[in-house]
């Protein structure tokens, strides 16, 4: 592995990243099980230390505590990040399309343009920098026109406040009108070797477009990273707990596919896990892995995966054992 970290632009927008970027959902704790500041910001340190640049986050992963600590990290370094976060799940109205409720209290899908101007200031001083280079809609709302929605993107870019557009969890003709209504750079959607929809629906307009995808879930919260075995139990608020894709027989299926992947990791001196997230950058139109990490040494281990270059042999054989043990999966 003594290739660089591999990096690609983000759309049309002229902004390079790094393939492996850190995605920080589990540093805001909310759905995994609480956080640790400390060792957080010494894993998002370890990550630009060791070449990752691209790092998202989100103001509804713990309710401004991700984007909090992802600010504390990255002072004094800014230079060296290329900073995505989101807008669309909002605490601070009940305008829009009620989603889930946080603590007791509604969170709503809303994308009108004084409710993203009014986030994005909020995100600003959590992450402590005046300007965010990817801002990205979370969630899409049906109650406010994507028209709308791209007017009060398009502002903030020509303000200096963003640079770039991307969207989230959307649908093909979301995504359509999106790239009618202006220059959109990215796509971040779920993509592994576990959840492959998008090969069909949304890629192929990305590449009529050059629209980049962000895919994360890469490790499919972990299922896929080889240290998940079929005796692990989940407590408290940990979403896989009740997980169908965590059920027994799916981790004995896994099991067996890391083995047939030990020969691969072999080759290049690398973990199962660092072999899966080298597959996800290398399928056609996945432009970037966003994959999570707690503490230095997952982030270490992440980035390594953005300087693993996979021959085409590799990747079949990977691919194969993918179709072989992958089928029929719990859902």
């Amino acid at each position: 592995m003594s290739h660089e970290m591999l990096t690609r632009p983000i759309g049309k927008s002229g902004i390079e990243a790094s393939v492996v970027g850190l995605g920080t959902w589990a540093i805001g704790g909310w759905m995994w099980g609480g956080t640790e500041e400390k060792q957080s910001i010494a894993a998002i340190r370890q990550s630009i230390d060791e070449g990752i640049s691209l790092i998202d986050t989100a103001p509804t992963y713990g309710q401004g505590l991700s984007e909090t600590i992802v600010g504390k990290a990255i002072e004094g370094r800014r230079d060296k990040v290329v900073l995505a976060t989101k807008c669309g799940l909002v605490w601070h109205t009940q305008k829009g399309n009620h989603f889930f409720d946080y603590d007791g209290k509604p969170v709503h899908r809303y994308l009108g343009k004084e409710s993203i101007v009014h986030e994005l200031e909020q995100s600003l001083t959590r992450l402590k920098t005046d300007y965010i280079d990817l801002y990205i809609t979370h969630w899409q709302d049906p109650t406010t026109p994507v028209d709308e929605t791209m007017e009060a993107l398009k502002m903030l870019k020509s303000q200096g406040k963003i640079r770039a557009i991307g969207a989230s969890n959307v649908s093909a003709d979301d995504l359509k009108s999106y790239v009618a209504a202006g220059q959109l750079d990215a796509l971040q959607e779920e993509y592994s070797m576990v959840k492959r929809d998008i090969e069909s629906t949304l890629l192929p307009v990305c590449a009529e477009h050059g629209v980049s995808m962000l895919s994360y879930s890469s490790l499919a919260l972990g299922l896929l990273s080889g240290k998940i075995g079929p005796d692990r139990t989940f407590s408290g608020d940990d979403q896989r707990k009740d997980n169908p894709r965590f059920s027994i027989s799916n981790r004995e299926k896994i099991a067996r596919l890391m083995a047939d992947l030990e020969p691969v990791a072999d080759a290049h001196q690398a973990t199962s896990a660092q072999i899966v997230i080298a597959w996800t950058v290398q399928q056609p139109g996945i432009t970037f892995s966003l994959c999570g990490a707690r503490n230095p040494e997952q982030a270490s281990e992440n980035a390594r995966a953005g300087r693993i270059r996979l021959t085409s042999e590799e990747l079949n054989r990977i691919s194969e054992a993918a179709t072989t043990h992958l089928t029929n999966l719990d859902a």
